[in-house]
């Protein structure tokens, strides 16, 4: 008796070994898809601001985003979209991108150059370091819900 139960333990044990080393879903080909999803979304986020296409740049966000800008100022989704309708950029260029991946959420990091007036009516010409907070939606949506950015000297 003592000898099937022996056995019978190492056959569930062997058993669950060998589920252990079936191969998981490729994570990497579904990460490398995500990055370029978002670095798609960050381009079109600075190509929509610098036409002031504040309605592109709200598509992108989720209803509940929070920014805060180079300023220190909380904005919401209707402050950058408002921001943005009222902006005049002659450049605006993104660079040092990196994207973080987290299951459904990622973080996005870079650098940003612009001229131009920005939404307040103020004379920019500026550098900043940003970081976007990316939600991916159960509709397969990926939203901005958090921005940050300070200024680079």
């Amino acid at each position: 008796m003592k000898r099937i139960i022996a056995v019978g333990a190492i056959v569930v044990s062997m058993c669950g070994l060998a589920a252990a080393q079936q191969p998981a879903k490729p994570a990497g080909a579904s990460a490398a898809g995500a990055t370029q999803a978002l670095l798609d979304l960050e381009n079109q986020w600075v190509k929509a601001s610098k036409a002031s296409d504040g309605d592109g740049v709200g598509a992108l966000l989720a209803d509940n985003f929070v920014g805060i800008d180079s300023e220190g100022k909380i904005e919401s989704k209707a402050d950058v979209v408002a921001k943005v309708k009222k902006s005049k950029w002659v450049s605006q260029e993104l660079s040092d991108m990196k994207v973080i991946p987290h299951g459904d959420s990622a973080i996005v990091t870079g650098s940003w150059a612009g001229n131009g007036t920005d939404g307040n009516g103020k004379a920019v010409n500026a550098k900043e370091r940003w970081g976007d907070t990316w939600v991916k939606s159960s509709t397969g949506k990926w939203q901005c819900i958090a921005s940050i950015s300070t200024p680079l000297k």
